[in-house]
């Protein structure tokens, strides 16, 4: 097939609807069933902690310690991996790997088990590292793909189509576990992590059929292995020249510290704090306000790429924070239903904003004839990924030490305003 050209809406189109193929796992394994199916796993057993090597560690801690291992072991393997694409020119490939390593992992989820703890959690590991690993290659083609000014749209689309295509997952999922007896609804949660993986590699091939494939004659050699974190030190040392780029990273790496953990945690919460009242209520209830924090996510990334366009992109930012800041003090006083329904759609509403936005202004701040787009992107990401794991690790620690979850919500306000003071700093255009 001949390559499309550079703003080729095929090509724009072919690269979004990555988001539509990949974003179940960040709807169905990390934000609703997996977390549903998790907590049950525990209630079954009616324990909270579970020893592992010897320790005695809560429930809600454990799940943030692996995770905060699995963004920690992105943030060290994305250097080497991205500086090897650079060399070889097969970003593709390792786009490609990455996505078939996280959807098998997420089919096997189905024998995730108390039992086999050790084992079941390196399936969510590698899942984990599948989905975020995918993500490095993917964003950096953003760059190579579409012009400036396309940038914030095609980012907000693909973000779009994700919420969309997951949803309609989750509702599928939905329909399944709520179409059983409550001693069958572990069995139909368990078949979600296998249509998960199913959809995930199934859909992703249109993108990658029109993805260009850059790859060159180079061969691999030992040298090459640390072009990557080469590139990061040259990376950071074109930082001190471009003033606006470094002061809009310390903004992003303080903030996404936040929004990540909170998206991340965000199920858990609700499976383990609200009083739902039932098992069954429980189910449904964290569904449907998933569910409600997806679709309003939604308008959510069209309101703010309007926004943007007409008040400038480090001025929606701002506002963004100032937003978080105000939920996650309401968070901690959620109890009920009603009162996480509530949270959610405020959640949504600029969930779906602060990621596209994110990225996108990330992209317009790169010098404008910059070739290596990849290492930028792997700088930026490794930046959200060090960032996540200082988050993840600090919620754990905190709900493990004080055996409440809010308390933990609560100390993530300090991010954002943090996060806000920087982002004043950041010149406007």
């Amino acid at each position: 097939m001949q390559q499309l050209q550079k703003g080729d809406s095929k090509l724009l189109n072919a690269w979004a609807f990555y988001d539509w193929a990949n974003s179940v796992y960040a709807l169905v394994i990390s934000s609703t069933i997996f977390p549903l199916y998790y907590g049950a796993l525990f209630r079954q057993k009616n324990i909270e902690e579970i020893a592992l090597f010897g320790i005695s560690i809560r429930s809600e801690a454990l799940i943030s310690y692996v995770t905060a291992l699995g963004f920690l072991i992105i943030a060290f393997i994305s250097p080497l991996l991205s500086g090897i694409a650079d060399y070889l020119g097969n970003k593709k490939f390792f786009l490609k790997l990455f996505c078939y390593v996280g959807a098998i992992s997420c089919m096997s989820l189905y024998f995730f088990s108390l039992d086999t703890v050790v084992l079941s959690l390196v399936s969510y590991l590698l899942a984990l590292i599948g989905f975020w690993g995918s993500l490095v290659f993917y964003n950096s083609y953003l760059p190579d793909i579409a012009h400036k000014e396309q940038q914030d749209k095609i980012s907000a689309k693909g973000f779009s189509l994700g919420y969309v295509g997951s949803v309609i997952l989750l509702l599928i999922c939905l329909a399944m576990v709520m179409s059983v007896e409550d001693g069958q609804k572990l069995q139909m949660m368990q078949y979600s992590f296998l249509l998960v993986g199913f959809w995930w590699i199934g859909f992703s091939q249109y993108t990658y059929y029109y993805l260009p494939d850059n790859k060159n004659s180079n061969k691999l050699h030992r040298n090459v292995l640390f072009n990557g974190f080469k590139e990061l030190r040259k990376v950071w040392h074109q930082l001190k020249e471009l003033k606006p780029l470094r002061r809009y990273l310390a903004a992003f790496f303080v903030y996404s510290m936040a929004v990540q953990t909170i998206m991340i945690v965000a199920a858990y919460f609700g499976e383990k704090e609200v009083q739902w009242g039932s098992d069954s209520k429980r189910t449904m209830g964290l569904i449907v306000s998933i569910l409600l924090i997806q679709l309003i996510a939604v308008l959510g990334a069209w309101l703010t790429s309007k926004a943007s366009a007409k008040f400038g992109n480090i001025k929606v930012l701002i506002f963004i924070n100032f937003c978080w800041i105000l939920i996650c003090t309401y968070a901690y006083f959620v109890i009920t239903p009603n009162d996480f329904y509530i949270a959610a759609a405020f959640v949504g509403l600029v969930m779906g904003g602060v990621q596209s936005l994110s990225r996108s202004t990330y992209s317009k701040f790169i010098p404008e004839n910059t070739v290596d787009t990849t290492s930028f992107f792997s700088f930026y990401d490794v930046a959200e990924k060090i960032g996540i794991v200082i988050g993840m690790f600090t919620y754990g620690y905190i709900a493990d030490v004080t055996g409440k979850i809010q308390n933990a919500i609560l100390f993530l306000i300090l991010f954002f305003v943090v996060g806000l003071l920087l982002l004043l700093r950041v010149p406007k255009k």
